[in-house]
C-alpha cells in the first residue's frame, strides 16, 4: 500500500507535495482543473466560431461556383505567388460534378502570351469579383478572313480606327481568344505556344501538334510524324537558297510555288503572333526562312514574309524568331535582311503597319544603330533624303526617329539635324547592340520583277 505521505504529483512544473499541504494542493487543483475547463471551453467557443466561419465561406464560395467568363480573382502562378486574372473562358471537365470546371485566365499584370487554363484549386474565391463581359450573340464556329479584313481588325485594334464595326471586332476577339494548340514539337524543340491559331477544324480536339522541322507539315501523333520523317525528302525549306554564311542560310519561298509550304508556315506563325499574319492568300507574298545548317540539314530560326508588289513600300509583312531561337540576335539580322534586299531593289522600305509594340521597339533600335553609326562618320552637312537613299529606310521613319532621340529642329522652313558626338554616343548606348550583321557579299539574289 502506498504511503499518502509519499504520495506526489509528477507533472511538469509541480512540486512534492505532503499530507500537510493536501489542503493547499487540492486546492490549486480545482482551480487548475477550473481554468483549464474555461480555457477548454474558450478553446471550443472559439474553434465552434472558426468552423461556423469556414462553412459560411464554403457556402458562399459553392454559390460563385461555377465562375462566370469576365469574374476577376487572384489565381496562383508558376511563381507560386497570386496575381490578378480575368476569367476568359471556362470548360467542364470530363466526367466531373456541376462546379467542376477549368478555367482560361488572362493574366492582367503579364502580356496575352501567358494566358492558361488553370484549376479551380490555384484561385482564390474570397478574392473574387464578378464583372461579366458582354456576350457575342451567336458563337463564332467559322472564320475565314481575306488579308484586306485581317488588316482591319488589326488596324482598329491597335490603331483605334473606325473601319470595323464592334461587333465584328467582337466576333473575332471571342473567335480568337482561347489559345487552341498548348504545345508543339518541331525538330529537337517542344515549344509552348503563345496565341490561338485558326487550324482547320479536324485539329480542334487537338492540345499538341508535331511539326516536321522541314516541310512544316503537322500531325497529332508522334507516330505520325516519324512515319512522314521517313518519306520526306526536304532537308531545308522548299524554295532557293539565296544567303550563307557560316552555318546560317537564307531561303527564298515563293507562295505560289509552295502555297501548302506557306500555309503551313502561317499556321505555325500565328501561334506566336498576336496580330498581323496571312492564313490563306499566300500566293502574294515571297518568305525569307533562315536556318541554322548541320549535317543533318537545314533548320528553321525565324523568317520574314513579303508582299511581291506593295503599293505603300511595305519590305515586311509579318516577322518571327521562334521561341528556342529568341535574344540570339536573329530577329535584328531578319530586320536588316529586308533592308539590303530593298537596297538590291533600288528601293526604300518600311514594315508592314501597325506594328506592335515590340516590333516597334525592335525597328526603332535598329534604325536608331543605323542612322547613328552614319552620322557619327560623315562630315559636313546630310539630308534626311541622303540619310533615305543610303540606308533604304523610308524617308518618314528616318524623321520621326531622329525627332524621338531630339535630333532635328526646324529652321527656316526645313528640318535641320543637329548631331552632337556625345549625344549620338549615349543614344547608341541605349539601342544596344545590333545583333548578327549581313554579309553583302554572301546574297545572291535577283528581285522578283526581273523573274517575269
Amino acid at each position: 500500500m502506498v504511503s499518502i505521505d509519499t504520495l506526489t504529483t509528477t507533472e511538469k512544473g509541480a512540486t512534492p507535495t505532503t499530507a500537510n499541504g493536501q489542503a493547499a494542493a487540492a486546492a490549486a487543483a480545482a482551480a487548475a482543473v477550473t481554468d483549464g475547463a474555461i480555457v477548454q471551453y474558450t478553446a471550443a467557443v472559439e474553434s465552434n466560431g472558426i468552423q461556423m466561419d469556414t462553412d459560411a465561406s464554403r457556402k458562399r464560395r459553392m454559390t460563385m461556383l461555377p465562375l462566370e467568363v469576365g469574374t476577376r480573382v487572384l489565381c496562383r502562378w508558376r511563381d507560386g505567388k497570386y496575381h490578378p486574372v480575368k476569367v476568359i473562358e471556362r470548360r467542364k471537365l470530363p466526367g466531373g460534378g456541376g462546379n467542376d470546371y477549368e478555367y482560361y485566365v488572362h493574366y492582367n499584370e503579364f502580356n496575352r502570351r501567358l494566358d492558361e487554363w488553370v484549376k479551380l484549386e490555384q484561385l482564390d474565391l474570397d478574392s473574387v469579383e464578378t464583372v461579366v463581359d458582354e456576350k457575342v450573340e451567336d458563337k463564332v464556329t467559322s472564320l475565314k478572313m481575306t488579308r484586306h479584313q485581317k488588316r482591319k481588325i488589326d488596324e482598329t485594334h491597335v490603331e483605334g480606327h473606325e473601319e470595323l464595326d464592334a461587333a465584328s471586332l467582337r466576333e473575332h476577339e471571342e473567335f480568337t481568344k482561347v489559345k487552341n494548340i498548348a504545345t508543339i514539337e518541331l525538330g529537337r524543340y517542344e515549344i509552348e505556344t503563345w496565341y490561338f491559331s485558326p487550324f482547320p477544324p479536324e485539329y480542334n480536339d487537338c492540345t499538341k501538334l508535331f511539326f516536321c522541322e522541314f516541310c512544316l507539315n503537322f500531325m497529332k501523333r508522334k507516330e505520325q510524324l516519324q512515319r512522314h520523317m521517313k518519306k520526306c525528302d526536304l532537308k531545308h525549306p522548299p524554295g532557293d537558297e539565296i544567303y550563307r554564311s557560316g552555318t546560317l542560310s537564307m531561303f527564298e519561298v515563293d507562295g505560289k510555288k509552295n502555297k501548302v509550304y506557306g500555309q503551313n508556315l502561317c499556321y505555325l506563325a500565328k501561334l506566336f503572333l498576336d496580330h498581323k499574319t496571312l492564313y490563306y492568300d499566300v500566293d502574294l507574298f515571297l518568305f525569307y526562312v533562315l536556318c541554322e545548317c548541320d549535317d543533318r540539314g537545314c533548320h528553321m530560326v525565324g523568317y520574314f514574309s513579303k508582299e511581291k508588289h506593295s503599293e505603300e513600300s511595305y519590305n515586311l509583312a509579318c516577322i518571327l524568331t521562334l521561341p528556342p531561337y529568341q535574344r540570339k540576335g536573329y530577329g535584328k539580322f531578319l530586320i536588316a535582311f529586308s533592308y539590303e534586299l530593298s537596297k538590291k531593289e533600288g528601293k526604300v522600305g518600311t514594315p508592314e503597319r501597325p506594328l506592335s509594340d515590340l516590333g516597334l521597339l525592335s525597328y526603332r533600335g535598329y534604325w536608331t544603330r543605323v542612322l547613328l553609326d552614319i552620322l557619327k562618320k560623315h562630315k559636313g552637312n546630310i539630308s534626311i533624303k541622303e540619310l533615305s537613299d543610303m540606308t533604304a529606310i523610308k524617308a518618314e521613319d528616318i524623321l520621326t526617329t531622329l525627332q524621338s532621340l531630339e535630333l532635328i529642329q526646324y529652321r527656316k522652313g526645313q528640318h535641320v539635324i543637329c548631331a552632337d558626338p556625345k549625344v549620338l554616343d549615349r543614344h547608341l548606348k541605349a539601342a544596344g547592340r545590333g545583333g548578327l550583321d549581313v554579309d553583302v557579299c554572301k546574297l545572291i539574289w535577283t528581285p522578283y520583277k526581273e523573274q517575269n
